[in-house]
């Protein structure tokens, strides 16, 4: 019998990728596999078909829901539970073992999930771990509701967090997250989310309420987003607590880079703040 859970696929442009996932899951392993698709122009949907999973197309206005809160609004799973799973995330059979002998007598309403981290192309083994809460039950709660106005291009949840009512586990076995895109779509991708970072943080500030549901890795994150030190909090953490420099070279340059990442949402907080300021639109406008 399959196990009584949707997993759901979130696409733009991911035929290749797309593949290799959906072989991992197998065929009725769990009871529906949907794709989400965003407007797709390669065989995203033709693979969809050959795997005989459903394809749902979705077109973002700009506002909430994203992606994925709009499916479970709109298209929400039949089944017990549900796993956001993105099309570079293949599932190892470990993890499918654990998850057949956790889910069908499982007590609590969610799981954060461990993923493998690829950089340079090869797997790092230390430094800070990569959780994600994307296995809930169905009903038990959706993603956080930001009210952006087109802050970015991002279509779906990348950094809200799932608010789940309920206990939560953690699933031991990894999930192999195999993203082998270059340095050049890090950079480019990593610019995005800080653009985003820094404008939901001024959000946050205006809404105190909206900090009481954060988990306490953003809790940490937003407190040191002031700090223009906070790129080297995580670089001493990252390298040396958690043993990043057991990775060596790439192991370095991991940490430096995810360092000027947390350096780029301090500047861009400082740098919107400023825009703001009565002098500066004085200035812009002489």
């Amino acid at each position: 019998m399959p196990l009584d859970l949707t997993i759901v696929i979130p696409t733009k442009n991911d035929a290749q990728r797309l593949t290799e996932c959906l072989a991992a899951i197998a065929s009725e392993w769990a009871a529906d596999v949907v794709v989400v698709d965003s407007d797709s122009t390669d065989d995203t949907a033709a693979v969809a078909a050959e795997f005989g999973v459903r394809l749902v197309s979705f077109q973002w206005d700009g506002h909430f829901p994203k992606k994925r809160n709009w499916f479970l609004r709109h298209h929400t799973p039949a089944t017990k539970w549900v796993m956001f799973l993105d099309a570079d995330e293949i599932l190892t059979q470990d993890f499918k073992r654990e998850l057949e002998a956790t889910l069908p007598n499982s007590r609590v309403d969610g799981y954060w999930l461990k993923y493998s981290i690829y950089f340079m192309g090869r797997e790092l083994k230390h430094g800070y771990p990569l959780k994600k809460l994307a296995l809930f039950r169905v009903g038990a709660g959706e993603y956080e509701r930001i009210n952006e106005n087109r802050w970015s291009h991002l279509d779906m949840e990348i950094h809200e967090h799932p608010i789940i009512e309920g206990e939560i586990g953690t699933i031991k076995s990894k999930i192999d997250h195999r993203d082998f895109r270059d340095i050049y779509h890090y950079v480019a991708k990593h610019n995005e989310y800080s653009s985003w970072e820094a404008r939901r943080f001024l959000q946050m500030e205006s809404q105190p309420d909206a900090a009481k549901k954060l988990t306490l890795k953003q809790k940490i994150k937003y407190r040191l987003a002031r700090s223009p030190l906070a790129g080297i909090i995580y670089f001493l953490g990252a390298y040396f607590l958690m043993g990043g420099f057991l990775d060596g070279k790439r192991g370095l340059a991991f940490a430096i880079l995810k360092a000027g990442y947390f350096t780029q949402v301090y500047c861009k907080i400082q740098e919107l703040e400023w825009d703001r300021l009565p002098a500066c639109q004085s200035i812009r406008k002489k």
